[in-house]
């Protein structure tokens, strides 16, 4: 079978790997590591709030565009080509976006950076997934998983410790040096499988990039834009919707009806692949989703530095670290897949109900160090299973378009999980506080001995009656907007939890892959 002549063994193997991981690492760190600079970035630029969001956007956008069409264009170039020429450009734009004097200078860069970093996640999952033998596929995803999973939690401390010790520029300039050497190991090491005949410029599905860039680029935009722009009531967002669902229709109907799609839609007809991509998108919901609040909680709420934050979740992503080669050893063994993903999402239920029932106004660093421990630990559970279960019954070139599905639902679930997060907590935010504040009437006892004793408090400190009772006011202002956000936070947690509570059974149901793979192996 022609995949089996890309498997490699000992040495080439290790370098081959290191290569793939650190790839997918640079993609990975590079989507969180520039959260925390963005407001250095915002005073060095003279931008605007919504204007250095588009430093996000611009990147995420390039990244979902290039995902689905790895496959094509490994075949059209050669695989070694291609990943090597992409972490060419990753590099170089990292360089130039460093370097950026004007705001879309940068946004132009990020979004060629995301172009080139898209290839590199799943390009890097095909190679690692292809240079192992088939009985040691699970082992190949659990090392693939430890860049995937420990990347967006390895970025905001970083991130923090250049912010603070250097200057923003260095967040690019970091990742120079490893992509000078990963595109050295790659033209010495990877090979490129033979797919056959390349396509010549007439039979390429132009039509299908097109749609293809436009259905996920204005999805990305909508997802990325549309809380700060009030979603459908601004023209600019349903204009941006209208246009995805037609660019959505008009890939679909192209890709089944051309003769060589850009996109191979009739790979979804393997059922453990379909359901693959779902659970894909909700772990990429719970992955991004719950690496985007806690820091986002333990800075605004409980005023910690970016850098403290970040460090907060170091610990769990050593447990996945830890754990990710026991869970492909066990897999190894015969465990069926399903059975541990089950236990996975319900692990990450138990890490939500457990987030929804300690955070307070002032919940100390301790009470996240075990909580967010099992969220590693479920995360090491989830990974694995559901990419060995998502490729197990693909062959050849399908496994590539396969880890492109993946890859693009992981993605499009953290987009989709980030956006959601965000209204939804600021709609929560506004139902919390008028709750809160029908208890605050001059009729209420608790609220008048409050009010009573923080203005005979100011007055003591000097301030005249009049400016003791705003002050006073303010204050308990203050503390009804903490609990209302404290309360959004805990909804947060809940819902995600119940989310991942409601697929336990699904997963449980699936027709197990375990058979399929041996059957596989006879060819």
């Amino acid at each position: 079978m022609e995949q089996n002549s890309l498997v490699e063994y000992g040495w080439r193997r290790a370098i081959i790997t290191i290569t793939a991981i650190l790839c997918a690492l640079l993609e990975i760190v590079d989507t969180t590591i520039i959260n925390v600079a963005l407001n250095d970035m915002r005073g060095n630029m003279g931008a605007t709030l919504s204007e250095i969001g588009w430093v996000i956007t611009a990147y995420a956008i390039g990244n979902v565009i290039v995902v689905p069409l790895t496959s094509f264009f490994s075949q059209q170039f050669g695989r070694r080509n291609y990943f090597a020429a992409s972490v060419v450009l990753f590099t170089i734009c990292s360089f130039l976006c460093g370097n950026a004097t004007t705001m879309w200078e940068l946004i132009l860069f990020r979004f060629l950076q995301g172009v080139g970093g898209g290839a590199l996640l799943v390009t890097s999952q095909t190679i690692i997934t292809e240079v192992y033998p088939l009985e040691k596929r699970s082992m190949a995803q659990a090392l693939y998983g430890l860049g995937v999973i420990v990347g967006p939690t390895l970025g905001p401390p970083l991130g923090g410790y250049i912010v603070e010790h250097y200057s923003w520029p260095y967040i690019f300039y970091i990742n120079i040096p490893i992509g000078i050497i990963a595109t050295m190991l790659t033209l010495k090491f990877v090979k490129s499988p033979k797919y056959g005949e390349k396509k010549k410029a007439s039979e390429i599905d132009w039509w299908g990039i097109v749609f293809l860039a436009g259905a996920v680029g204005s999805l990305q935009f909508v997802l990325e834009r549309g809380q700060e722009e009030d979603w459908f009531n601004n023209s600019m967002i349903l204009a941006f919707s209208v246009m995805c669902v037609a660019f959505i229709y008009l890939f679909i109907w192209r890709e089944l009806t051309v003769k060589n799609p850009i996109v191979e839609l009739r790979v979804l007809k393997d059922s453990n692949l379909r359901v693959g991509t779902i659970l894909s998108f909700i772990m990429g919901f719970g992955l991004y989703g719950s690496t985007f609040i806690i820091p986002l909680y333990t800075q605004n709420n409980l005023g910690w530095t970016a850098y403290q934050a970040g460090l907060l979740m170091v610990p769990s992503s050593l447990m996945t670290a830890f754990m990710m080669p026991i869970i492909g050893q066990v897999l190894q063994r015969g465990l069926k897949q399903k059975y541990l993903a089950a236990a996975g999402m319900f692990l990450f239920f138990m890490f939500c109900f457990w987030g929804f029932r300690i955070l307070t106004p002032d919940t100390g660093e301790g009470n996240f160090f075990w909580m967010l421990m099992l969220r590693g630990l479920a995360m090491s559970m989830l990974f694995i299973p559901i990419s060995t279960l998502s490729l197990s019954t693909l062959k050849g070139q399908q496994i590539g378009q396969g880890a492109a599905f993946t890859g693009m639902m992981r993605q499009l679930g953290g987009s989709f999980g980030i956006a959601l997060i965000t209204t939804f907590m600021t709609r929560q935010n506004a139902f919390h506080r008028n709750n809160l504040i029908e208890h605050i009437n001059p009729n209420n006892p608790l609220f008048q001995q409050k009010y009573q004793g923080m203005v005979s408090n100011f007055i003591q400190h000097g301030m005249a009656p009049n400016q003791a009772k705003a002050a006073a006011l303010q204050a308990m202002d203050g503390s009804l907007m903490g609990q209302a956000s404290v309360l959004s936070y805990m909804d947060v947690f809940l819902y995600i939890g119940i989310m991942f509570l409601i697929c336990v059974p699904f997963i449980l149901m699936l027709k197990n892959a375990k058979a399929k793979v041996d059957m596989s192996n006879v060819h």
